[in-house]
Order: structure tokens, then C-alpha cells, then sequence
């Protein structure tokens, strides 16, 4: 089953209390590789490779048939300090 943008979005708001997610699928529509953006309080005080394990973690039965996925994880004040 194809996974879509919505999907991941979804989940990863729900499961990360995310304030900020963007998903996008950059395999034409086929849903095998996605690149994501999550900003979220969780993040805080945890270190890059912790945080994308939590990420990967949450999308542990997708990623099985997921073939490329990149992601990005900030706490908001890294969020907005990028956006300035």
C-alpha cells in the first residue's frame, strides 16, 4: 500500500505533538520516498540521531516499504530561528 503525504503528516502530528510537519513525496506519486520537516517540544533537549530514531520509530511499519525517506527534526526555536 502506497503511503501519501496526508498519511505521514497525520501521524507524525498526532504521535509528536508536532506544531509544524511538512511531508513531501518526491517519488512522483508512488509513495517510496518522502522527505519531512517535524518541529515539535518533544525534540527538546534530545540529539539529532535521538530524534530521528523517534521519528523512525513512530513510522516503523511504513519505513519497511518506504525506500528513500530524509528528515528534518527542530524544536520550534530552531524552527523559527531557520525561517529568519
Amino acid at each position: 500500500m502506497p503511503y501519501t503525504e496526508e498519511y505521514i503528516k497525520n501521524k507524525l502530528t498526532e504521535e509528536l505533538k508536532a506544531s509544524h510537519v511538512e511531508v513531501v513525496d518526491q517519488s512522483d506519486g508512488c509513495g517510496a520516498k518522502f522527505s519531512v520537516i517535524v518541529v515539535s517540544d518533544m525534540f527538546h533537549g534530545k540529539p539529532l540521531l535521538q530524534r530521528h530514531r523517534l521519528v523512525n520509530t513512530i513510522l516503523e511499519e511504513e519505513l519497511k516499504t518506504i525506500h528513500a525517506f530524509s528528515q528534518k527534526t527542530l524544536t520550534p526555536e530552531q524552527w523559527e530561528k531557520m525561517r529568519t
